[in-house]
């Protein structure tokens, strides 16, 4: 049976938490899903699962426009969309990530 295991560093987990953190704090959280993106990217890509490496090809203009999107149904519902929020960005995390053959 195949192992899955994390192989991700606290040096180079901190460096990039900081820096996405930095996007978002500078642009007033409009380029969030760019930082989004750089974590999960990062995450993804130092998991392994039942043997194989797995990698994320989401990119932060997807995400950008789903971003837009959602905060306009949030708008529109007086806030009742932000309770699927989490799961609608799970989701699409999930929807872009994929095992290397």
């Amino acid at each position: 049976m195949k192992e899955s295991y994390f192989d991700g560093g606290l040096a180079n987990y901190v460096g990039t938490s900081i820096l996405a953190a930095l996007i978002t704090v500078c642009t007033l959280g409009i380029f969030a899903p760019w930082g989004l993106c750089m974590l999960y990217n990062w995450k993804i890509k130092h998991t392994i699962i039942a043997g194989k490496r797995l990698y994320f090809d989401g990119t932060a203009m997807q995400l950008f426009g789903n971003w837009i999107k959602w905060l306009l149904l949030t708008i529109i519902t007086l806030g009742i969309y932000g309770f699927w929020l989490k799961i609608k960005l799970e989701k699409w995390r999930v929807k872009h990530t994929h095992t290397m053959a």
